[in-house]
């Protein structure tokens, strides 16, 4: 059961992220990282909501936190983005991404344990 629901969670995750990354490109131009930043920050409160409640069913977090959080969210294309974004010589704009992934990614999660955790 438990594949299943992982798969479930996954038909919603990985089309929004696509759809984040095809806006930010639509308004940012090719190469932005916008969508990327943008999932990864939403994933990341989406987390850090379902681990702060207490006694959440093993069948929603594999629902939502390993299907829908891990397609949303996507280290492989930050990583792509910020290798990139070095080898186009955008060294400091690929520095600010990290920075603002870890810091927001991280600041998204805590805020978001910590909204439910009171």
């Amino acid at each position: 059961m438990t594949p299943l629901l992982v798969a479930l969670g996954a038909l919603v995750g990985a089309p929004l992220r696509l759809l984040a990354d095809r806006v930010a490109v639509a308004r940012r131009g090719p190469g932005s990282v916008a969508g990327t930043l943008a999932v990864n920050v939403v994933g990341s409160a989406v987390l850090g909501v379902l681990l702060g409640l207490r006694e959440v069913p093993p069948a929603v977090l594999a629902l939502v936190g390993t299907g829908f959080c891990g397609t949303l969210t996507t280290f492989s294309s930050f990583g792509w983005d910020v290798v990139r974004l070095v080898e186009e010589r955008a060294v400091l704009r690929a520095a600010g991404y990290v920075t603002a992934t870890l810091v927001l990614g991280l600041g998204s999660a805590a805020a978001g344990y910590l909204l439910v955790r009171g």
